[in-house]
Order: C-alpha cells, then structure tokens, then sequence
C-alpha cells in the first residue's frame, strides 16, 4: 500500500558539520596519535569509558602501546554480589519498572582497591595506562581520553546477549537489562561523565565495532557550542513491535524485507543521538551530551530552573498501518510517579494523527456509569487468560482522520487501535506506560507483555468519562492570535499538562520565536520546509516531511516556509513547547 504521492526525502542519518577541525578514524591512527603524546618517561594515560563499551576489543589495541603498567579499574569496583544488594531497592522483582538511583559510581568501588590503584600509579614508572569505567577517579592523567557511546546502540548490544556492567546478567531478558540500565546504570555513568567533560583530551566515538573514530577535546567542545545555536535533528531509530505497521517503511526510507516497524524515537534525546561531521568524518555521540553540558543554551533559562538538566518534550512515531492495536494502557500521576520511581514528572502525552485508515479508531477515557471494581476485575481475569477483555464495554472509542489530535492527560486510558499512524508528543519519561490489556499476546522475544493492572488501578482517573472527554481531549482546536504571518491554532495540550502544542499552516515566510525555551517541531504536511535565521546567525536548515527538529532557546528568532518541492504550496508544521 502506498501513503504518499512523491518520494520521500526523509533523513535517517542527519547531521551537524563542525568546521576547523578533523577527526581519525581506526584504531592504527588512533593509536598512532596517542603516542605522539606521550611526551615524557613516566606518563598516565586515563581511558574512561560508557558502561556498554565493549572492553575486550579496545584493551586488545590498547596493550599494541606496550604499557609498562595497566590498571584495569572493572578490578576496584566491589563484586558483582554486593553491588546487586546496594541496589536491589532500585531495581525490584519487576521486568520493567524501578527506582531511580541517585548517587554516584564511588558508591559502587571499593575505597581500598582504589587506594591501592591510585598508589600503583602514582610510583610507576614508564607508561602507565588506567583503563575502563571510572578510569578518572584513580589519577590524575597526563592524558585523558574518554569512550562514548549512544544509549541505543548500548541497548542493542543488550538485546543481543550482552550483559549490564559487572551484573552477570547476560541471561537475563531484555527487559530486565534495560531497565537496570535506566534506572541505575546510565544515571551514574551520565554523573562521571559530566564532571569530567571538559577535562578531556580526547573523545572516542565506540559505536561501530572496530570501527573507532577520534576528535580532540576541544572540537567536542566547539561542537556541543554550535549545535545548540542553531537548528538540528538527532538520529531516529526504528524498531519492530508485535503492532507495528507499514508507514514508516516507505515515508522513513525503511528496509522493507522487514515484518514491520512499530515505533520510532525522532526527537528523544534520552535515547537518540547526534551526528558530528568533521570534515567528512562523521562521529555518533548521545544526545544526552549536549543536554547535559549546555542545558541553559538548549533548555532556555525557564525551562532548565523547572526541569534540571532534563530534555523535558518527546516526539516519537507509533505505527499500525496494516499493524495491530497498541496495549491498552495508562500513565501514572506525578504524585504516583515521584513516590513509586523517583521521577518527577510524568508522562502526560497525545496522538496527533500523521495518517489513517478510513474507520480507523483511538480508545480513549472511560464510557458513563462503569463499575471500576469490575472493570478491574475483568482485566485481572483476562491476563490470566480467564475471558477475553472487552474493551469497548468500558473504553470510549473515537473514529479518528488525518490531523486529528487527541490529548492524553495522566491517568486517562487509551491506545490507537490498528491503521493509524501517530506522532505522540508528549513528556519525557517514556518508560512509565502501565499496561491493562495487550490482546492476548506475547512479545517478539516470546515472553508474555509486562501488564501492569495494580499500578494501573491507583492512577485511574474513574471520571474522565465520555462527556469529559469529548469536550476536554478531542481536537480541542481554537485559532491564536499570533502575529507570525500564518494561520496558527492551539492543538493542546490538556491544562493539566505542561507542553503547549501549535499548529502552523505556512504558505509563505512565517516568523517564530523561540521565546527563550526550547522548540520541538515537525513538518507534518508538506514535502519540504526551509528554517533560516532572522539575522544570519546560522545557515539555512532544510527539514523534509514527518522529520522532527529541535530549535535551541539560544536561536532567539527563525523563519519557516515552503521549500523546494513544496515551495509553491501549503505546508504545516507542529511546534511544541514547555508553557
């Protein structure tokens, strides 16, 4: 089935040039490189690493600079035992969920074997090479090198049959990596890593295996300062899911020898990355990197006093066009979400329907005069595979077209059912989806789905019936006076959520304002669109149908019209924003 009448232009792999400096690439000029450093007879060398690094391959090359001393620091961290029971509190008996730690890796090495490491390398001699996660914690280093790697990449090597940092896990499900990843692991990694950011020599990207590729510090640096005064994209990455549809195959440029591809994260930069250009030498870092070292420039000062150093706005792709229906589900509370988790905010979210299907369909809120202990009850009785849950006995159901937008405060249920095609805009912490009923069926690694029915009874909002609904969640859409030069209409969301979304319909140049906060945008009609500086402060930013684009709080002011293949025609785009 085609969803289009011209040929996408949509890009998977975008990135941002970085002029004045180049990159090496492979571990022979790497290395050679390094060794022009090495300036003196007794020489530190620190290589710090992102937990998820594959340490067997890089040690291998590291040992070809003959170390006279190697202290690997996976040694002074305590045994694998002991680290499970400081955080057994986070990561409780369920596959998905936890708690989120929030202390440091120190809390996890054994203050005598570092002792001990710091003393060996203060009183060896000749070059002495301290390898591996916490590696800046043992000395200071003549010079330092750090090893990154974007968070999907790492889950993917998970997924594969890799295990967490020192956890034995390899066996475990997938599932349960992730989430020790998310809830412990990263959170620590991303603290180390930041309190030594701007002390390295050089950063090595380690996504690609054997396949390394190496910048200095100070174009890293120059790097994270450019990317945020202008416009950019991070790196999407597609997945399959039980669901999944046929859309994103043909709009998103996709391997069609696939069964499907079900969600797609464009503009998460929790999860996604950032492409650096170098002189045609393109390194893969977490976008994590830029919000965690430029919150102010990216955020905006508002923004980054409510939130932290957090990107608090998510778009993503859910796609069941020749797919099935989402998990019927519902998000917790703030209130609920801070004392089960640790998170501060919730996912409060909406659907703003790309495409449909005719008599496509979303489920949303609850029908009038419904008994909850019975609805309850049912659910209980179908995940055991007692009766098969009847949804819309109990869930309001919307007949849903191309442009539609539907707001999903916390503690509303819903899901999209089969033939739609959605960009869900929503908050951040994409984790925390309480599933009620998945339509009998299992996961792609054969393991029934986590549902989540005791979670979701206490968030439940027992009064967003259909009346509600109808008159708070469905295509509220009003027009704004806002003097951009283009018809602009407020699509949400909900009061009760803090994103405000608008829609923008452009058939010639139209002004914006950043308003001292971050934008997030997509072109949702139109074949192309042109974002340009109003004063010339960054060259002109091409974006193409269904991309989604971030706008610093630095960028100040932008213009966006027609482009290209749209240039005499209409186009819209959506902007999201923290209120």
């Amino acid at each position: 089935m085609a969803y289009l009448n011209f040929k996408s232009k949509y890009d998977k792999y975008p990135s941002t040039k970085v002029e004045g400096h180049h990159a090496i690439q492979g571990y022979d000029a790497i290395l050679e490189a390094l060794k022009t450093k090495i300036n003196k007879e007794d020489f530190i060398l620190c290589v710090d690493t992102y937990p998820g690094v594959d340490d067997t391959e890089v040690l291998e090359q590291l040992k070809k600079l003959n170390p006279d001393t190697l202290i690997e620091t996976i040694d002074i961290f305590k045994d694998s035992s002991t680290i499970n029971e400081q955080i057994k509190y986070q990561m409780t008996d369920d596959r998905v969920f936890g708690n989120m730690y929030n202390g440091k890796v120190t809390d996890f090495i054994d203050e005598e074997r570092l002792k001990e490491a710091t003393a060996k390398a203060s009183s060896a001699k000749g070059l002495t090479i301290i390898y591996g996660f916490g590696a800046f914690l043992v000395q200071n280093p003549d010079l330092a090198v750090y090893l990154d790697m974007a968070r999907w990449e790492i889950q993917a090597r998970l997924r594969a049959g890799g295990g967490n940092y020192k956890a034995g896990n390899e066996a475990e499900d997938a599932l349960r990596k992730f989430k020790r990843g998310y809830f412990f692991e990263w959170r620590i990694a991303d603290k180390h890593k930041m309190q030594y950011i701007k002390k390295v020599d050089y950063f090595i990207d380690t996504n690609k295996a054997n396949d390394p590729k190496m910048i200095s510090g100070d174009a890293f640096q120059k790097a994270l300062d450019m990317i945020v005064t202008k416009p950019f994209r991070t790196v999407p990455y597609f997945d399959p899911g039980v669901w999944g549809g046929q859309w994103m195959k043909e709009v998103c440029n996709l391997d069609t020898s696939k069964a499907n591809y079900a969600w797609s994260f464009d503009g998460v930069p929790e999860e996604n990355s950032v492409l650096f250009d170098f002189d045609g030498t393109v390194l893969e870092f977490p976008a994590m990197d830029v919000v965690l070292s430029r919150p102010k420039e990216l955020l905006g000062p508002q923004v980054y006093a409510r939130f932290g150093a957090e990107f608090p706005i998510r778009f993503d792709f859910l796609d069941t066009m020749e797919g099935q229906n989402l998990s019927l589900q519902v998000h917790p509370l703030t209130e609920y979400a801070k004392k089960q988790f640790g998170i501060s905010y919730t996912q409060d979210e909406s659907y703003y329907i790309l495409d449909a299907v005719e008599g496509a369909k979303v489920y949303l809120g609850l029908k009038e005069n419904i008994n909850p202990d019975t609805m309850i009850d049912e659910l209980r009785q179908a995940n055991k595979g007692e009766i098969v849950f009847d949804a819309e006995k109990y869930i309001n159901t919307f007949e849903v077209k191309k442009h539609d937008h539907y707001l999903i405060p916390a503690g509303t249920c819903h899901c999209s059912a089969t033939g739609t095609m959605v960009l869900e805009i929503s908050a951040t912490p994409y984790i925390f989806t309480f599933k009620l009923w998945d339509w009998e069926r299992l996961g792609l690694d054969g393991l029934p789905r986590p549902v989540h029915i005791e979670h979701g009874k206490e968030v439940i909002q027992w009064d967003r019936t259909t009346p509600w609904v109808e008159k708070n969640l469905v295509n509220n859409f009003y027009d704004v006076d806002e003097d951009c030069g283009c018809r602009v209409e407020h699509t949400g969301l909900h009061e009760l959520e803090f994103i405000e979304t608008r829609r923008y319909t452009i058939d010639k140049n139209s002004k914006h304002s950043t308003n001292n906060t971050v934008n997030m945008l997509n072109l949702i009609d139109g074949k192309e669109a042109i974002v340009e500086s109003v004063n010339g402060e960054f060259e002109p930013f091409v974006v193409h149908y269904a991309e989604t684009f971030i706008i610093p709080a630095n960028v100040k002011e932008y213009t966006i019209r027609p482009y290209g293949l749209s240039e005499n025609e209409e186009i819209k785009v959506i902007k999201a924003y923290v209120r």
